[in-house]
């Protein structure tokens, strides 16, 4: 087995959630901006594709150093053993991005690590023809900061948060990665009530199903790294083992959704049983101002909208206030809302315990925590 430094790249202010889960897979990660780097060998890339929930892909790292120059680009990309990870068949497209570097122009650092690459791999198979690229796909990213040229394989392929359930979607779907993050910042564990009271097609409920049973998240789909030939097969299949040996099928959950929109239920509906979920869950159409629970200790988790169209506004504002009148009643629960809206408390009628910042995409949100109290021993 060999040893590769691996790259979970991570949303911005979600590292930590990453970290946390690469430590519980059992390597030791440093935090960076947007990534968490860790050491493992060819079974980690494949248990840190199938586990990570947080996560956006898993990198390989081929190679860091500085580069002023594209001669320096070059000769130090070549010195990279290339051959390790691209077969003499392989699809090896290059992009990139420079921030802050003087070499600035992408196309061209693209080009040069391409030709480096094509070089390096010549010598090593013994070619002087070119080559097809009829084979497995090694996706190859350079990424310059402050003159420090990084170069990535992406063992991923689609994007971590493509779980490979979600058959419908609404107009502005929350990524799994993030709805995954919204629960695993609470306090909710699988023996408490959870509702997602905005639940569109049903990313939140189900995310929290899969952290419940311990379901790990990539079990339904594939990555590009399964058809490199240096990572056996059996690696993969011995992963997908012991997901299947970790999963708590068993565990009863007490999960539900509601949406105002008969047509987004229908959609998340679907989606749960395209998860293998949909007999945990149960959806209903509601407003949240009618909103109720005789239960105990549950947990709501809502992404409500942000009212940011003006005039969107008074309808949102509106909303909360609601929210908070019906939330109010469940005096033991705690409640977990993102939204965009910073007069949020203001309208809900009640300070959060605790504020986050994060990220839906580009737009700057905070989660808005108001902890319930601890249930006594014994409940």
């Amino acid at each position: 087995m060999g040893k590769y430094q691996l790259i979970a790249t991570a949303a911005m202010g979600l590292e930590a959630l990453v970290a946390k889960e690469v430590k519980d897979l059992g390597y030791e990660g440093s935090t960076e901006n947007g990534k968490v780097t860790f050491t493992g060998d060819e079974a980690a890339i494949a248990r840190a594709n199938l586990w990570l929930r947080t996560a956006d892909r898993v990198k390989i790292k081929a190679g860091e150093f500085k580069a002023f120059t594209f001669d320096e680009l070059f000769e130090k990309t070549k010195a990279l053993p290339w051959e390790q990870f691209i077969s003499e068949d392989a699809e090896f497209p290059v992009s990139g991005k420079s921030v802050k570097s003087k070499l600035f122009s992408v196309s061209d650092c693209q080009a040069i690590v391409k030709k480096a690459i094509v070089e390096r791999l010549k010598k090593a198979y013994s070619r002087t023809t070119r080559f097809e690229e009829t084979g497995p796909l090694v996706k190859i990213e350079i990424s310059l900061l402050k003159d420090v040229a990084t170069l990535t394989i992406d063992t991923s392929g689609a994007g971590l948060h493509k779980r490979g359930y979600r058959a419908g979607q609404g107009e502005a779907p929350l990524k799994e990665t993030l709805a995954a993050s919204l629960v695993l910042l609470t306090n909710w564990t699988a023996d408490k009530p959870f509702i997602d009271p905005f639940c569109g097609s049903g990313t939140i409920p189900i995310e929290a199903a899969l952290i419940g049973q311990n379901i790990a998240p990539g079990f339904n789909r594939e990555f590009v790294s399964e058809q490199w030939g240096w990572i056996p097969e059996r690696i993969w299949d011995e992963a997908r083992t012991e997901a299947e040996d970790m999963a708590n099928y068993d565990q009863p959950l007490d999960i539900s959704g509601s949406d105002i929109d008969h047509r987004m239920i229908k959609i998340a509906e679907g989606n749960a049983f395209e998860a293998g979920l949909g007999e945990l869950i149960s959806f209903k159409q509601m407003q949240v101002r009618d909103l109720t629970s005789d239960k105990q200790y549950g947990v709501i988790v809502a992404n409500p909208p942000y009212g940011e169209r003006l005039g969107d506004r008074p309808a949102v504002e509106k909303m909360y206030r609601e929210m908070g009148e019906a939330f109010g009643k469940l005096e033991t629960w705690s409640k977990y809302i993102m939204t965009a809206h910073e007069d949020f408390e203001k309208f809900y009628g009640k300070p959060a315990t605790k504020k986050r910042k994060l990220f839906n995409g580009f737009i700057k949100t905070d989660y808005y925590q108001y902890w319930g109290p601890r249930p006594p021993r014994g409940e």
